[in-house]
């Protein structure tokens, strides 16, 4: 645990070196939001009795998306490391004295972490000081904040054991990318990043609520702005938590499933 602590420490020093990518993405992600705004409320003035939401919780529910969008990202991911595993250079993280599965999650947690630190503070801020509709509001209760912290670092955890298993694959298979072009934007549709899943249709929004991918985006985002809450809350973050469980006890088996599989040449 300590070495993965100190792994931990040393990746994210390393990733808040990129303030000038960050800052870059700052403005894209102003804009996104702004737009996307712009594109609901058009909608919402028409009628806005339609919607499974309210306006303020759905403008809450984009900036939040917008300012963790980093966070919770199924793209945030490491080409170094699928060349380790495809390359074989894996073989020298098991030199380390830490566990591979507890190294890698460590390491991808970081990346996000300082991802996150340099990017969500500016939108938070410019967001909360925006005028009525169109601003970020302050969740319903402290009990709301307190069930959103919560529901964001199980969001964290889910995310990052979805991006190890998409590491791990890679020991059955010859490239990575077939992989990642249907896991990764899949993620982006059922979680809840392209459009909230109240908005699909009543029958699929129920049956993805108990997907992994709900307890991604989707579950934080909307406690906090209180859409989700109460009892209903607690419910989503227990289903956080053991889809969190399943998910790192399946990228666990694949990691010591794949490292029978592998063969290091060498002299």
């Amino acid at each position: 645990m300590r070495a993965c602590l100190a792994f931990f420490r040393m990746r994210l020093v390393n990733g808040l070196q990129y303030r000038t990518a960050a800052y870059a993405g700052i403005f894209t992600q102003f804009f996104w939001g702004f737009m996307e705004i712009q594109l609901y409320g058009a909608f919402y003035r028409e009628n806005p009795e339609n919607f499974p939401m309210e306006f303020s919780h759905l403008v809450s529910y984009i900036w939040l998306r917008q300012a963790f969008l980093r966070l919770l990202d199924t793209w945030s991911t490491e080409q170094e490391l699928f060349d380790m595993i495809l390359n074989g250079n894996v073989a020298y993280e098991l030199c380390r004295p830490a566990s591979l599965y507890g190294m890698w999650f460590a390491r991808n947690v970081a990346l996000r972490l300082s991802s996150l630190a340099l990017r969500c503070w500016p939108i938070l801020l410019v967001a909360a000081l925006l005028p009525d509709p169109w601003g970020l509001r302050l969740p319903p209760s402290a009990g709301a904040f307190a069930a959103a912290v919560l529901s964001m670092a199980l969001a964290l955890g889910v995310v990052t054991a979805y991006i190890l298993i998409i590491y791990f694959s890679c020991f059955f298979t010859l490239s990575s990318e077939g992989t990642r072009a249907v896991m990764m934007p899949l993620v982006g549709l059922l979680a809840g990043e392209l459009i909230p899943l109240p908005f699909m249709p009543d029958g699929l929004a129920k049956v993805l609520s108990w997907l992994p991918f709900a307890s991604i985006s989707n579950a934080p985002l909307r406690i906090y702005s209180g859409d989700i809450a109460g009892a209903e809350a607690a419910g989503t973050m227990l289903l956080q938590a053991f889809w969190l469980v399943a998910l790192a006890l399946l990228g666990w088996w694949m990691q010591r499933r794949g490292m029978r599989r592998l063969c290091v040449q060498g002299g």
